[in-house]
Formats: C-alpha cells, sequence, structure tokens
C-alpha cells in the first residue's frame, strides 16, 4: 500500500513540471516589437535634433590597412631617392672670405671640367679633378668620363662619389655650341645634382677670359656666357665664382702671366690663382 502512495506522489511531481517548449512566433514578436521601439527612438531623435542627420552623416569609419597599402608604405618609406627640398637664397658672386685651409677643403671637394682648366691637379692641391676630352657644357649630360668609379657619367661618377663641394667649370665648346644648348644642359646637370644632394655645396666657376679675340671666341660671348650662368646659380639658389674678373686684366683680356705661348694654355701661375681664389670665396 505505501508502495503505490510513493508511486503516486512521485508520479504527481513529474506531472506539475513547468514544460518548456519553443514557440517561433514568440521570437518573431519580440524581434518586431524591439525593431519598433528602435525606429520610433530613432524618428524622436530626429525630430527633436536639427543637426541629427549632418551628425550621422560626419561619423568617418576608419580603413583597416590592407596588406597591399602596407607594402606599399614600406615601399616609399625604403625609397633610396632624397627628398627634394627648398634651398637657401644665396649671394652671388661669392664674396671673399677667410681662406680655408687647402688639404681640408679640398679633400671634400671634387671639381668637374672640360679642357678649360683640366690640368689643375697639376699644379694645385685641388687634386679630385673629373675631365674628359669628350666633357664639355653641351655634353656635360651625356659625355663619360673614366675614373676609378667606372666610365660613367659626371652626375653617375659624383653620386657615387658623394663630395662636399662641387666645382663646374665647362665651356670649352663657346664658339662651337650654341650658348642657349650650353645653358640648358649646365642647368639639367645643377638640378640633378641639387635633386640627389639638397645638402650639397655646388660653385658654378665663370669662364676664363682669353688672351686674344678670335673668329670663333671672343671675349663679349664669353662675358654674356658668364651672364648667364650667373643667372643660373641665382634660379637654382647655388653659388658662382667670379673666376673671369680674377684672370682678367684691365683692358678685359687675360693677362698675359697667365697664358702658356708654348702650350696654348692657361699658365701654372693661372692655376695658382684659381686655387687661391675658390680658398678665399667659400659659402
Amino acid at each position: 500500500m505505501d508502495n503505490k502512495r510513493n508511486t503516486r506522489r512521485i508520479s504527481d511531481r513529474k506531472k506539475s513540471r513547468p514544460k518548456i517548449r519553443f514557440n517561433i512566433w514568440v521570437m518573431i514578436i519580440i524581434f518586431v516589437l524591439s525593431f519598433a521601439a528602435c525606429f520610433v527612438l530613432y524618428m524622436l531623435a530626429a525630430n527633436f535634433n536639427d543637426n541629427f542627420v549632418l551628425e550621422e552623416s560626419s561619423i568617418v569609419v576608419e580603413e583597416t590597412p590592407t596588406e597591399n597599402t602596407s607594402v606599399q608604405q614600406a615601399e616609399d618609406e625604403g625609397s633610396p631617392e632624397p627628398q627634394k627640398k627648398p634651398r637657401e637664397s644665396v649671394t652671388n658672386p661669392v664674396p671673399q672670405s677667410s681662406p680655408a685651409d687647402a688639404s681640408e677643403h679640398f679633400s671634400k671637394s671634387c671639381l668637374i671640367t672640360d679642357s678649360t682648366i683640366a690640368e689643375m691637379a697639376g699644379y694645385t692641391a685641388f687634386k679630385d679633378v673629373l675631365t674628359d676630352p669628350s666633357l664639355n657644357a653641351a655634353a656635360c649630360n651625356t659625355a663619360k668620363i673614366e675614373s676609378s668609379f667606372g666610365t660613367v657619367t659626371a652626375y653617375e661618377t659624383i653620386k657615387l662619389k658623394k663630395p662636399q663641394n662641387v666645382y663646374l667649370m665647362l665651356g670649352s665648346d663657346i664658339g662651337t655650341s650654341e650658348v642657349s644648348t650650353m645653358i640648358s644642359e649646365y642647368t639639367n646637370l645643377i638640378e640633378n645634382l641639387t635633386e640627389y644632394f639638397p645638402d650639397m655645396n655646388i660653385y658654378i666657376m665663370q669662364l676664363p677670359p682669353v688672351i686674344a679675340d678670335t673668329e670663333t671666341v671672343k671675349n663679349e660671348t664669353i662675358n654674356d656666357y658668364n651672364k648667364k650662368l650667373l643667372a643660373l646659380a641665382d634660379k637654382e639658389c647655388v653659388y658662382c665664382l667670379d673666376t673671369n674678373t680674377a684672370l682678367k686684366s684691365v683692358e678685359g683680356n687675360l693677362k698675359e702671366e697667365y697664358w702658356s705661348a708654348e702650350t696654348k694654355t692657361l699658365s701654372p701661375d693661372a692655376y695658382s690663382t684659381l686655387a687661391s681664389y675658390i680658398l678665399s670665396h667659400v659659402a
């Protein structure tokens, strides 16, 4: 009898437990009510706040950088070409200064020249001279120069040498090349150097006078060319040395002591004067 009572009690307990059933309609009603509530709140906010739409549209979504973007940024950051920066204004021609130490200054300098002063290294302490018979103003960007860095252009050689100061005297083709072409090529060389080496000191040396006018080369033509070199230096914010006046006589020609009648070139005294002028006109 007791067993029947216990069995009935257990059975009654099981029957009295609430059954949990999933009703999809309840979920749909909850979703609809939630959506309706959010919509009502949104409309109330839009009605009471005049700038609500503007504020919503001003939200900026931050883009997650992709792999391609990261690679592009790495390539940009690793670019070997230096950034071009504005160069400070300069005073030209360079005024006289206290003489610099020859060994110290020339050790940091390189000269690019044609036959005009090709013997500079033979008569002075300025030993780093880039020159070649094919080099002149009109061909300063194409002529190849043979050196320990290979047979390459003047610009490519300077990129390898990386001197602190670069001096240029180009113009042996005066009277045979068009002056406009000479200045144009000169300009390209200067712009390439200043773009790659924004902190390099670049000196344009004006062409020296001739001992006497000839049919192809006249001092008047040289003076006009030198004026254009000065204008070029001012435009590109590089330095210009008045090495023409340093070797000129009162008559406007090359001084006789600066001319060698035997070699038909500048004399050793002329080279010595040019070296002293360079050292006493350092910007």
